[in-house]
C-alpha cells in the first residue's frame, strides 16, 4: 500500500491533524491506523462531575481557525445542547461532555482511518526519490510512505517498584473504570491511591462515592495536595509565542524554565477538588470514620502480590516508620513519560527504535526536533518524521498532552507536510 503520509494513532493530535489537513486543502493520501476499536478519549477516566482543565475554546480546531465547523461550540450546536451548556456555568466543560466532542469530531472529519489496527514496526526504505517509512501492521499490511507522524500518545510514568509488577491489581488511573465492576463486587474493598496529581484527588473522591463500603488510601510522597499555579501570567506558557521562547532557550534555560512552571500542569490539583476532598475528610472525622485516609510524606519502597492482596512495603520519609499494607487494587495516578535522553526511559517512542541511527542529538543527548515537530537528521537521509504530541522537552508545556496548543500543533505540522510532501508530490491519475 503506497500513501503520502502514515498517521499513526488517531487521538485527539492525529485528529486535529486530519481536520487541519482538510481545512487548509492540502492534496495527501493520508492513512491513520489506530489501534482502538473506535474513536474515544480517556474512556477510563469519564468520572461523574470531572471536568477538563482548560477552557472549552482551546479545542481541535478553534485556535488556528475559528470559523471551522469542527469546534466545540460547534459541536454543542449540532447536538442541540448549545444554551443548555452556556447556561451551566462551568469555568470548564465536563470530561464526558468533551470525550463524546472528540469521538464527534473523529466521525465527522474525512479522514481514512484503520481502527482495531497497531502499527508493529516502522523502518526506512529505498524510494524512486530518497528513502521511504515503510510500516508493518499488526494484520499483515505493509504501508510505504513518503511522510509519518507519529501520535501513539505518551506511556504510562510507572514508578521503580512497580514497573516489574504484572497483576492485574495493580494498573495506571487511565484503567480505573475497567475495574469498577470487580471492585464494586468486593464486600470491603481496600484501595491504594499512589500520586498527589489531579488525578489522584479525583480518583480519591470517586472511589469514596462509588465504593461506600471501600477503605481508600492515598500514598502521596509530599506533606499535602500542591494547588494548581492559575496565576493568568504563568498561564502564557499556553501562548504560541511561549512555545518559540521555549525552543529557542537553551537546554539549560528549559530545565530551569520547566522547574518554575511545573505547577501549572503536574503534581497539583485545582482548587475546587481540592477543597471537595478537604470537607469529606473533615466530615469523616465528625462521624468518626476513617475510610479514607492520607499515607503522608510517604515512599512506597516495594510492591508484592499475594494471594490475600497486593503487599505494599511504607517509608515515612522523616520519621523513618517502615511498615507494610495491603490492598485489593493499587492505582498508579503517576502521569506520563514525555521524551527523555537516549540514556534514559524513552529517547524515541518504541516504533522508532529502528531509525534512532539516523536521528541527531543534543548535547545532552535528547532527539533533536525541528520547531516544525520533524525529527531531525545525523547526517543520514531521513524522510519527514513528525512527532505529534511527544515534544513537551523540546517545545515547552503546551506540549504537555494538554489541548491548548493541539490545533496550533496539528497546523504546523500540516503546512511543513504541505511544504515537504505535497509540493513534491505527482498529481494521481
Amino acid at each position: 500500500m503506497e500513501k503520502d503520509v502514515i498517521g499513526v494513532g488517531f487521538g485527539p493530535a492525529n485528529i486535529a491533524l486530519a481536520i487541519a489537513i482538510e481545512e487548509l486543502e492540502i492534496p495527501l493520501d493520508v492513512l491513520f491506523v489506530e489501534r482502538r476499536p473506535r474513536p474515544e478519549w480517556q474512556p477510563g477516566m469519564l468520572l461523574d462531575g470531572s471536568d477538563i482543565q482548560h477552557h472549552p475554546a482551546r479545542d481541535l480546531a478553534l485556535p488556528s481557525n475559528p470559523r471551522s465547523r469542527y469546534t466545540f461550540f460547534n459541536y454543542l450546536f449540532e447536538e442541540g445542547r448549545l444554551f443548555e451548556f452556556l447556561n451551566l456555568g462551568l469555568p470548564f466543560p465536563l470530561r464526558k461532555d468533551y470525550a463524546r466532542y472528540v469521538t464527534w469530531a473523529a466521525n465527522g472529519v474525512a479522514a481514512d482511518v484503520r481502527y482495531g489496527t497497531s502499527a508493529d514496526t516502522l523502518e526506512l526504505v529505498d524510494g524512486p526519490d530518497g528513502p521511504r517509512v515503510q510500516v508493518v501492521l499488526d494484520d499483515g499490511t505493509t504501508v510505504r510512505a513518503r511522510s509519518a507522524v507519529i501520535a501513539p500518545g505518551r506511556p504510562h510514568r510507572i514508578p521503580l517498584p512497580f514497573r516489574e509488577i504484572q497483576d492485574p491489581r495493580v494498573f495506571h488511573f487511565t484503567g480505573y473504570l475497567e475495574h469498577a465492576a470487580e471492585l464494586a463486587e468486593m464486600p470491603n474493598p481496600r484501595i491504594a491511591v499512589v500520586g498527589a496529581s489531579q488525578s489522584a484527588v479525583e480518583l480519591v473522591l470517586d472511589a469514596g462515592r462509588r465504593f461506600p463500603h471501600a477503605t481508600v488510601t492515598n500514598i502521596l510522597r509530599g506533606f499535602g495536595y500542591r494547588q494548581k499555579d492559575l496565576s493568568p501570567f504563568h498561564g502564557e506558557v499556553y501562548y504560541p509565542e511561549f512555545v518559540n521562547y521555549y525552543f529557542g532557550a537553551s537546554e539549560e534555560s528549559k530545565r530551569l524554565l520547566d522547574q518554575q512552571l511545573r505547577y501549572t500542569n503536574y503534581s497539583a490539583a485545582d482548587i475546587d477538588v481540592l477543597q471537595a476532598l478537604y470537607a469529606q475528610l473533615y466530615e469523616q472525622r465528625l462521624d468518626g470514620g476513617n475510610r479514607i485516609q492520607l499515607r503522608r510524606n510517604t515512599d512506597v519502597l516495594t510492591c508484592r502480590p499475594e494471594p490475600g492482596g497486593v503487599r505494599l512495603t511504607l517509608r515515612e520519609q522523616h520519621l523513618g516508620v517502615v511498615d507494610e499494607a495491603q490492598f485489593d487494587a493499587v492505582i498508579l495516578a503517576t502521569g506520563f513519560v514525555d521524551l527523555t535522553s537516549e540514556n534514559e526511559e524513552m529517547f524515541l517512542p518504541p516504533l522508532l527504535a529502528p531509525i534512532a541511527p539516523a536521528v541527531a542529538r543534543t548535547e545532552s543527548g535528547r532527539a533533536v526536533i525541528g520547531r516544525d515537530y520533524r525529527l531531525g537528521t545525523s547526517g543520514a537521509q531521513l524522510p519527514p518524521i513528525f512527532l505529534n504530541g511527544l515534544c513537551e522537552t523540546t517545545h515547552g508545556m503546551g506540549d504537555a498532552g494538554s489541548f491548548s496548543l493541539l490545533s496550533l500543533r496539528a497546523a504546523t505540522i500540516a503546512e511543513s507536510l504541505q511544504k515537504t510532501v505535497a509540493a513534491t508530490t505527482e498529481p494521481r491519475a
